[in-house]
């Protein structure tokens, strides 16, 4: 028997709905956080984990308790990924879908105050791409990881096939 000060059960609907919480909450903060984690970031998601950890076990400090928390998050966490795989439409609602930020060389400015996005951000990540006026960007497009796309105008892209029976992981 587990020598828990909750029970067990508790530290598991405890550990599933800050999972939730925390997913939904990092969801609802755009792309943008997820592709850029700066300094301020990284001292959020530090702060956040340690607020958030008396809110899954409670009362009990004890190493059982924490293993267990920590098994219901990586236990939710592959389930997730699992089902976000097999469903495209729970993908779409968990990652968002890609934003087009630029399109024949004007930048849409709805779309980029919608994801959070200044101009001198988007700027950079087109010098990032080796283009130096926005009049030669066919299209930009901010993905679902929060990085930026580039296709120049008039120039070609090609395209990269990676046969998936090679980037599969031998049993």
């Amino acid at each position: 028997m587990l020598n828990l000060a909750v029970p067990a059960w508790e530290i598991v609907l405890r550990a599933a709905a800050v999972y939730l919480a925390t997913l939904i909450g990092l969801r609802l903060s755009g792309k943008r956080e997820i592709g850029s984690l700066n300094f301020f970031d990284l001292v959020l998601l530090l702060l956040l984990a340690n607020a958030v950890q008396n809110a899954m076990v409670g009362p009990d400090t004890s190493l059982v308790g924490g293993i267990l928390a920590a098994g219901v998050l990586m236990t939710i966490n592959a389930l997730v990924a699992r089902l976000r795989l097999r469903s495209p439409r729970l993908q779409a609602l968990l990652e968002g879908t890609p934003t087009l930020l630029v399109l024949h060389g004007r930048v849409l400015e709805r779309n980029l105050e919608r994801e959070g996005l200044d101009p001198a951000l988007l700027a950079a990540a087109i010098r990032e791409h080796g283009i130096a006026d926005l009049q030669e960007v066919e299209m930009a497009v901010l993905e679902v990881d929060g990085s930026i796309s580039v296709i120049p105008a008039g120039g070609t892209t090609h395209r990269i096939r990676h046969p998936v029976r090679f980037l599969r992981r031998s049993r």
